[in-house]
């Protein structure tokens, strides 16, 4: 029975896609790049936006520090709202924190934003600790945000922790701490990408993570 479960944001707890692309078109347009398909830009829900940039549009490390500024000047207002919450998710939290257990959010979107979001869709007060990445860019990993977050909580013991998310990113970073993860299959990630990282379960709905949660 896992005692903590750290849940990352995006793909996982909510659906940001309209917000998130609406908010790299803005940036990218701001260096006259133009992107009639926003589901081109689906790559950017997840990592860390200054990887992304670099990544897909070969940005160096200025342009990308540049292009996350434009990204905020339309997500800190507008994009940070154009964003749902899954069905199912905040009876989800309800019953774990009726269960007592630890409950966590592990992002590498900027903590300020993520708490909004959280207290936008009134599931805040389930949360236990909420750990994102600074809004100078450091503790942008996924791993360094999941060690902040553990070692803030003094989570010592990884066999009584799981790492829900929808990328590799959350994956990846669990099997480095010794943590069991569940990818969840309505994110944004493929079943493929989960399993070559290694996720302990695989869930394709909310309902299916009560059975590992």
């Amino acid at each position: 029975m896992y005692q903590t479960v750290l849940f990352d944001l995006d793909g996982t707890l909510t659906d940001p896609g309209v917000g998130i692309t609406n908010s790299v078109m803005y940036a990218l347009r701001r260096f006259g790049i133009e992107v009639e398909n926003r589901e081109e830009l689906y790559p950017f829900i997840g990592p860390p936006l200054k990887d992304s940039f670099q990544r897909f549009y070969h940005f160096t490390e200025e342009q990308a520090r540049l292009g996350i500024r434009y990204y905020r000047e339309y997500y800190s207002d507008r994009g940070i709202f154009e964003n749902v919450l899954y069905d199912g998710i905040g009876e989800l939290l309800a019953k774990l924190h009726q269960a007592g257990r630890k409950v966590m959010l592990a992002t590498s979107k900027p903590e300020p934003f993520a708490v909004r979001i959280l207290e936008h869709f009134r599931i805040a007060a389930y949360f236990d600790f909420v750990a994102g990445a600074a809004m100078d860019e450091t503790r942008t990993e996924k791993l360094e945000v999941m060690t902040y977050a553990l070692g803030a909580c003094r989570i010592t013991n990884p066999a009584q922790a799981v790492m829900v998310g929808d990328r590799e990113y959350d994956i990846l970073g669990a099997r480095k701490l010794g943590l069991d993860s569940v990818g969840v299959l309505y994110g944004y990630g493929s079943r493929q990408e989960l399993e070559d990282a290694g996720a302990t379960y695989l869930a394709e709905r909310v309902e299916d993570l009560l059975a590992v949660l």
